[in-house]
């Protein structure tokens, strides 16, 4: 039973190999406090379950789905994108399609935009789906450093030449995983201007706009003058709408690069169940806003608990503001990221994130989800303080 080469090409996928270290600790009866996998923990909103209830009651949802997605799910994307963005001219016919969550959009752009030789441009530190697709493809994937300096944003003018000449996909996040960054104003401008330049693609990961804190408020990609002619933004309701499981997300942008994943979606898959489209539909409809709002006022104060939690014990950390994450430097007397968070395990039965996992640039870190209820939140962190120095 020997793997293809291409699988071989990429390591195991990290949170696959988190689930197995917490449920072998588990399984020896050891108390173990997960902030590793960034799962929201409280239910999917009442208004989103009914009307999925509904929907899966019709027996017009129970056939196979179009690829091309239901109107409603599609003009529930752009009167959403209109009333949250104010970007106005996403035509829901031509420039909206429904994925079965951002990760499987992300990786089949891979199959359907590059060959062989092709690269891909990747954050680094950045989700490790933007390095393993290409990969998969049979392509390349060239790092593009997200340094604290730069407030983890990358150099474009720092990207190699021939890289440059080569790429056809750029991967974006903003705000940011793992690092909570958010994107400083005129970015997506200068983006624009390297895609149109270089004939990239630009596919910007749209995860966590709608978990912000501190009066912030995260833009589209899709705001910038010119982005939609060079770009797509990949919409997911798994983090904000507490939808992980239902992997419900969009491709929102430049028609031609939406007809293209459509082409190899038809090929690949059967689309995206209809009762979860109507459902998704549901969430991005303004009588959801509510539970959205009390899902960030949850999020600020475990930020805020864990940020000072962390200060306390010594930890040089900012609070970020946005997303489901806290990015905090390794205490000094360890020799990598992995070997922190191993021994927290070990020491603490806490499992975190390690930074390296996520790139070359995210070794010195650490990744903490703010993904778990508060009195384990705190529990964690003491357990990190009762830590003997190295």
């Amino acid at each position: 039973m020997r793997p293809s080469e291409r699988l071989e090409r990429i390591p195991p996928y990290l949170f696959a190999e988190l689930e197995r270290k917490i449920a072998d600790k588990r399984a020896q009866g050891i108390d173990v406090i997960s902030l590793g996998i960034g799962d929201p923990d409280r239910p999917t909103p009442d208004v989103v379950v009914r009307a999925m209830q509904e929907a899966v009651a019709d027996p017009g949802t129970h056939q196979y789905p179009s690829n091309r997605g239901r109107a409603e799910f599609r003009a529930a994307i752009a009167a959403f994108y209109a009333r949250r963005f104010g970007v106005t001219d996403v035509d829901p016919d031509t420039d909206v399609i429904p994925a079965i969550g951002a990760k499987e959009c992300i990786f089949n752009l891979n199959l359907a935009f590059l060959d062989p030789g092709d690269v891909a441009l990747a954050a680094d530190p950045g989700y490790p789906v933007y390095t393993g697709g290409p990969l998969l493809a049979g392509a390349e994937a060239v790092l593009m450093p997200l340094l604290p300096e730069r407030g983890f944003t990358p150099d474009l003018d720092a990207i190699d030449p021939a890289a440059r000449g080569r790429a056809r996909i750029m991967y974006l996040n903003y705000p940011n995983n793992p690092t909570g960054a958010i994107a400083p104003d005129g970015f997506f401008a200068r983006v624009v201007e390297f895609a149109r330049a270089h004939d990239v693609l630009v596919v910007h990961d749209n995860a966590y706009s709608e978990t912000t804190y501190d009066g912030y408020r995260a833009p589209s990609f899709l705001e910038t003058p010119g982005a939609k002619e060079v770009g797509v933004e990949v919409f997911s309701l798994s983090k904000g709408y507490n939808m992980t499981g239902w992997r419900c997300a969009a491709m929102v942008g430049n028609p031609d690069a939406v007809a293209s994943y459509w082409r190899l979606k038809s090929n690949v898959d059967s689309g995206l169940f209809e009762a979860v489209q109507l459902a998704g539909a549901a969430a991005l409809a303004p009588e959801a806003d509510a539970a959205v709002a009390e899902m960030n006022e949850l999020y600020a104060r475990r930020r805020d608990l864990v940020v000072e939690a962390l200060r306390a014990i010594g930890v040089d950390v900012e609070p970020p503001k946005a997303t489901i994450y806290v990015w905090a430097p390794v205490p000094a007397g360890f020799e990598s990221s992995a070997a922190y968070c191993e021994h927290v395990l070990e020491e603490a039965a806490v499992v975190l994130s390690p930074g390296g996992a996520y790139g070359p640039n995210g070794e010195g870190f650490f990744r903490i989800s703010l993904t778990t209820p508060d009195d384990r939140l705190v529990e964690a962190v003491e357990r990190l303080g009762k830590l003997a120095p190295v």
